[in-house]
């Protein structure tokens, strides 16, 4: 989405390449993946209405007939939001679960996905019963189960807290991430001396 290759540095970032790193009221992302980022107006708008502090902020500045004010590029909420247990069980949070890779193969590409128990065998689409998996591996398994097809599972699928899906997220991060961001994104990562 934000490739550091077109954005060089804050002179010549278009505004529209301002997103703002959005942190709860503990100073942690809201979300790792998608990492969670307001655009600059959604920003402003939320500093106006008094229910966001800036942590830190662009080079660039909005200007208004009786204001300039410099983009944040970090903010963080006044109220903390409980992020929720459980994760939706969407085909993206699957795919996350499973880090992006074929539970049979180990490929990450053409991925889809796959009923552990076939549907015609009674299995349903929960998260029990679906693992990530490459078309050739799909096709290759068809409406059997992983032993009938003699293929194995590299883990078994299960449903995956909230905590996870950040945790597995934290491993795949966007394109580009402003130097504002790094203080509030890797807290395991080696420092730097």
């Amino acid at each position: 989405m934000y490739h550091p290759n077109l954005i060089r540095t804050d002179e010549t970032r278009h505004i529209d390449n301002c997103p703002a790193l959005v942190l709860n009221a503990d100073y942690t992302p809201l979300s790792y993946y998608p990492l969670s980022l307001w655009p600059w107006q959604t920003a402003i708008k939320a500093v106006f209405l008094d229910r966001v502090n800036i942590v830190s902020t662009y080079e660039r500045e909005v200007r208004s007939p009786r204001l300039e004010m410099k983009i944040p590029s970090v903010i963080a909420l006044k109220q903390y939001v409980r992020p929720s247990e459980y994760p939706a069980f969407t085909r993206f949070n699957l795919f996350l679960r499973d880090k992006f890779s074929c539970q049979y193969c180990g490929s990450s590409h053409d991925l889809t996905f796959d009923h552990v128990v076939p549907r015609r065998a009674g299995g349903r689409t929960t998260w029990e019963n679906i693992a990530t998996a490459c078309v050739t591996c799909n096709i290759k398994k068809g409406g059997r189960t992983p032993a009938q097809a003699h293929m194995r599972l590299r883990l078994a699928p299960i449903r995956p807290t909230t905590w996870c899906l950040q945790e597995n997220g934290r491993a795949f991060p966007p394109n580009h991430l402003h130097e504002s961001w790094h203080d509030w994104l890797y807290w395991d990562v080696e420092l730097q001396g």
